[in-house]
């Protein structure tokens, strides 16, 4: 396991973390969300990014094979195998997480139709060509390699399979320097960006069918997610260390900013594996 991959895993499987995403972040959609009102909260907006995504695969068939890399608790799975009747397939880092998926797919009755494993989109667990869709949401910023990230996806991609994902970016030509804050607190040297992942889909000979920028989204939902964390700090006493809290209270914080300097971009892009 690399050092990235290590260090990631054992962040989402630390209590802190898992209270956080769980009870502040989304619940079941930890992800960055789409707002339409001024008095959205965070789990109406998150949902509504897995419906905005979902509306791209409507033309797929019941019996859809999906991939869903970077699973969380599994929000987007449950909605794609309730919504399009798909079987959904996640493969997670965290053990934890994946534990409550499970819990949380047995209680919707939807064990069967939902696989949660345990493992990494930079080593993806599953046979060549075994799926029709992979899905991922705010996820790959996390890898050491992104590049060997499209590579996996590629590889367990059937011939005219689809990857729709969104993931934190950089502005093409913002320096990881003007970042600093935001790198340091991911213990990363850079983020992806929109021409990065072209580049990439472009080499294994994909079609580009969709670009939804949206980087106003990420900033409101960062801003948002810091305003509900330090409204609800004190109920966390016990639960949540003083030190997490007033870590991630900095971090997003940085995240704000940077969004406002516009460094960073955020949306939805959809692509295509030749047939």
């Amino acid at each position: 396991m690399t050092e990235t991959r290590s260090r990631t895993r054992e962040y989402y499987n630390s209590t802190d973390a898992d209270t956080f995403y769980f009870e502040v972040w989304g619940g079941e959609d930890i992800h960055i969300g789409v707002y339409e009102g001024e008095n959205d909260t965070i789990r109406e907006a998150s949902r509504r990014t897995v419906e905005t995504m979902a509306r791209v695969l409507h033309h797929r068939e019941v019996s859809t094979r999906i991939l869903d890399l970077g699973s969380g608790y599994g929000g987007s799975a449950r909605y794609l195998a309730q919504t399009l009747g798909a079987t959904v397939t996640c493969v997670n880092l965290s053990e934890i997480q994946n534990e409550r998926n499970r819990t949380l797919n047995s209680d919707a009755g939807l064990a069967e139709k939902i696989t949660v494993l345990d493992g990494s989109f930079e080593d993806i667990p599953c046979p060549d060509a075994s799926f029709d869709v992979v899905w991922t949401q705010d996820a790959i910023l996390h890898s050491g390699d992104r590049e060997k990230v499209f590579h996996e996806v590629d590889r367990v991609l059937a011939p005219g399979g689809e990857w729709v994902f969104t993931d934190p970016m950089q502005r093409g030509g913002v320096p990881p320097r003007d970042l600093a804050p935001v790198l340091s607190r991911l213990q990363l040297d850079s983020l992806g960006s929109i021409d990065d992942y072209k580049i990439y889909a472009d080499k294994l000979g994909w079609e580009l069918l969709g670009v939804n920028e949206m980087p106003d989204q990420l900033r409101r939902h960062y801003q948002q997610v810091h305003d509900d964390l330090e409204a609800r700090s004190a109920d966390f006493d016990g639960r949540v260390s003083a030190d997490y809290i007033v870590r991630m209270l900095a971090g997003l914080r940085h995240w704000v900013e940077a969004s406002r300097a516009q460094r960073l971009n955020w949306g939805i892009l959809h692509f295509k594996k030749p047939a």
